[in-house]
């Protein structure tokens, strides 16, 4: 029996701090970013909201782009430019003295966090010994989860004590620990046939064998808008905002107990193993929340989404990436974001009107029985990509 590869090397924890020092900023802005608009611009709810929305806007459009331009420019080279633009922008809100400077501001930065994440990505996936996938990509992903918690951990906790200026000085200082860490990554840019094309095509902007999954996790993802948009509203109107705020900690504490053994199962048992019933516990995390009246009930409901929700991105970011040819990573991981930040955007303003009509409670019954039913589209379309594959390897066997 061969000895597995490794999967924590240099570059590969050096990868995933930085990382998880990109997604830190990232949730700390986002939320505090309308916390500032409110207190320090003078703005609104609706203007607060809007400056959110132009980030995800500029970041969803540069998804299509990313692959592109990895493939043109190289990984390192993107990953070094980007981190370096991305902590440029965290520095300038500083300096942010008008609503419309800081909406220019949060749509430059937001090209730049979507370029960072793509390309962060696919030199994880790289890095990680492809048998290994499945489990490498889930210890990668923690660092977004536990970004979840700790990003606005540090900007509500300064908010409380220290001036806006603090806090972005506080998010600059973060960034530019991460951009050191990038430094030392190494990426393998192995050369490839290259075609001369003389236009564009559409493969130049996605990666189509990547699409079937990216729609599961479009689905997903609007879901688990529901959570990252509305828990804390949810929680006020039950009287339950003091336990919401160990909400993402208890989802947290279930995400690092059961990834590396999802991850690992991933790879020795393939991913309908995963897969499937994180679904179903993601599924039933959300009813369980539609049913929430005590402190107990919410937590254990975000105990429930952690277990589920929290093994599926890797999962399905492993499944897309393994789709395409390894030339084409950027592009998979590209294509599967643009799809999930979509989600996320159209979840976000959608289902805050269902929720407007039918109220939080049975949004989320809604959504839980929304969320199983996934299940049925993720095992038809696992099934055609499994008839497709048997497809081929009988032509390849007939011609052999």
């Amino acid at each position: 029996m061969s000895e597995k590869r490794p999967i924590w090397t240099r570059s590969f924890i050096n990868i995933s701090v930085s990382t998880f020092f990109i997604f830190v900023v990232f949730y700390a802005l986002l939320t505090y970013t309308p916390l500032y608009v409110l207190n320090d611009l003078g703005g609104t709810a609706t203007d607060g909201g809007l400056a959110v929305t132009v980030f995800l806007l500029s970041a969803i459009v540069m998804r299509f782009f990313a692959g592109m331009i990895l493939e043109k420019f190289g990984k390192k080279r993107i990953l070094m430019i980007s981190l370096f633009f991305f902590a440029v922008s965290t520095v300038l809100y500083i300096f942010v003295g008008s609503f419309t400077v800081l909406l220019w501001l949060r749509f430059f930065h937001g090209i730049w966090f979507s370029l960072l994440t793509t390309v962060a990505g696919a030199i994880a996936a790289d890095i990680i010994p492809p048998e290994r996938r499945g489990e490498g990509l889930g210890y990668y992903g923690i660092a977004m989860n536990l970004a979840v918690v700790v990003g606005p951990f540090i900007a509500l906790t300064l908010q409380q004590y220290a001036s806006a200026q603090t806090v972005f000085t506080t998010l600059a200082v973060i960034m530019v620990i991460g951009f050191f860490c990038a430094v030392v990554v190494k990426v393998d840019e192995t050369p490839f046939a290259k075609q001369e094309k003389s236009k564009l095509s559409i493969d130049d902007f996605l990666e189509k064998k990547t699409v079937p999954i990216a729609t599961v996790g479009f689905l997903i993802s609007f879901a688990y808008a529901s959570i990252i948009t509305f828990i804390s509203i949810y929680a006020e109107s039950l009287g339950l905002l003091k336990a919401a705020s160990f909400f993402f900690v208890v989802y947290a504490i279930s995400m690092l107990i059961v990834r590396p053994i999802s991850g690992r199962l991933f790879d020795t048992s393939g991913p309908k193993v995963v897969i499937i019933p994180s679904i179903i516990i993601f599924g039933i995390g959300l009813i369980s929340l539609s049913f929430t009246e005590s402190s107990w009930m919410l937590l254990l409901s975000g105990a429930l989404i952690g277990l589920g929700y929290g093994t599926l991105l890797p999962s399905f970011q492993s499944l897309a990436i393994q789709a395409a040819d390894k030339h084409r990573s950027g592009y998979a991981t590209g294509t599967f974001f643009a799809f999930y930040d979509s989600g996320i955007a159209v979840g976000s303003v959608l289902l805050g009107l269902i929720a407007g009509i039918a109220g939080y409670s049975n949004l989320y019954l809604m959504l839980g029985l929304f969320v199983i039913v996934v299940v049925f589209y993720y095992m038809w379309i696992e099934s055609k990509q499994q008839k497709q594959k048997t497809k081929k390897s009988a032509v390849y066997n007939t011609l052999k």
